[in-house]
């Protein structure tokens, strides 16, 4: 595996002019320790005090040398819940959806029990089953759609309609009562995509480009639907798995994402992600009060309304905003502080290596979140 790294460093001054390219060394190691724990590759973009560093390493497909394009496209995941959110706030912000009114008011057709909340789906509260399979206490997994193993290979270019996938969800038991306890659940947020198409009447691509992906300019981020390709500059992803007692990997750039819809769908590019949060976290999608309330951490999770916060201590900036994602082969790192001057924006893709990803990932994260925001505080001019 291919172990250079490539970077691109433009860097911009806080009143917005060119400085002179400066080396990030803490930066460069930090990106390499994944490659090192086992990944395929991986681009980062850092916006910071001292500008913009963007950079990549490892390898853009197995058995060849190029590197991962540093503004190439990928699959992002579970950050695609901040996207949904923003929506649902967003419509919430014009008093056509109310956070403490049930959902059952406006999709009855699911017969959903009326505890559970617009707010209880953003903040996963709801206790609803997550239709790509849950966890029990006791460590067994209860399965919903394929989405692991030989049957997810087998079964992943299916189109999956949202509806499908929500009733599948609530042929199972709840996992606790509405309210009483936190679960982190996919349906929750397919549910907010119906949500919001419902009380729109549009739907929610259309939703996504109008309200923020064309205000933002984020040219590079795809609402794909069941489109298995990603389209422009990508890096391969690959899934390593056990079948029958035989290891096997498989090229799994090609995909149908209808599997994760409103929940862990898009495709983006790391600078798109970092227009995002920072102009999220700098106020300007959503209203000061709804901003506040979605930045509130609850429960066991410390998750607000679709980001999770992070204090990360006085000596590194204070709290920072976040909401990383994976899907099979592609894995997203979406961070932001409070005011949108600091963001840290990634892509990872894993290959043929056996990675202990419970063991190696967050090791590798916690030096590179370390690298970004322990070396100087926030408090920039936010940079786009």
């Amino acid at each position: 595996m291919a172990e250079s790294l490539h970077t691109v460093e433009n860097e911009i001054n806080t009143d917005g002019g060119p400085a002179a390219g400066q080396d990030r060394p803490e930066l460069r190691k930090a990106l390499q320790e994944f490659v090192d724990a086992g990944f395929a590759g991986m681009q980062l973009r850092v916006h910071d005090e001292r500008g913009e560093w963007a950079g990549s390493v490892g390898v853009r497909e197995l058995g060849e040398d190029a590197e991962p394009p540093a503004d190439g496209r990928f699959r992002i995941g579970s950050s695609t819940k901040t996207f949904t959110a923003t929506l649902v706030l967003q419509l919430v912000a014009e008093g056509r959806i109310g956070l403490d009114t049930p959902v059952d008011d406006h999709l009855p057709e699911f017969g959903l029990d009326r505890r559970i909340t617009v707010r209880m789906l953003l903040r996963h509260t709801s206790g609803v089953f997550n239709h790509t399979g849950e966890l029990d206490p006791d460590g067994t997994f209860v399965p919903g759609v394929p989405s692991v193993g030989q049957e997810w290979v087998d079964n992943r270019f299916r189109t999956y309609r949202p509806e499908e996938l929500v009733r599948l969800a609530l042929s199972k038991p709840a996992r606790f009562e509405p309210g009483t306890d936190q679960s982190y659940s996919n349906t929750n947020y397919t549910l907010a995509l119906l949500l919001v198409e419902k009380v729109t009447g549009r739907s929610y691509a259309e939703e996504m480009r109008r309200r923020i992906l064309d205000p933002l300019g984020l040219s590079g981020t795809v609402v794909p639907g069941a489109q298995t390709e990603i389209p422009g500059p990508h890096a391969h992803g690959y899934y390593r798995y056990e079948d029958a007692g035989q290891w096997k990997v498989v090229d799994v750039t090609r995909q149908n994402p209808s599997l994760l819809p409103g929940t862990g769908d898009l495709i983006s590019t790391t600078r798109d992600l970092h227009t995002f949060v920072s102009a999220l976290m700098g106020g300007e999608l959503l209203p000061a009060p709804l901003l506040a309330e979605m930045r509130e951490p609850h429960g066991r999770l410390g998750y607000g309304l679709g980001l999770f916060v992070q204090d990360l201590g006085p000596d590194c900036g204070g709290t920072v905003f976040h909401h990383n994602g994976s899907t099979l082969g592609y894995g997203a790192l979406m961070y932001g502080t409070p005011d949108g001057g600091k963001t840290l924006t990634a892509s990872l893709t894993t290959g043929d290596a056996a990675i202990d990803v419970l063991q190696v990932f967050p090791k590798a994260l916690e030096k590179l979140v370390k690298a970004v925001f322990c070396g100087g505080h926030a408090g920039t001019t936010p940079t786009r």
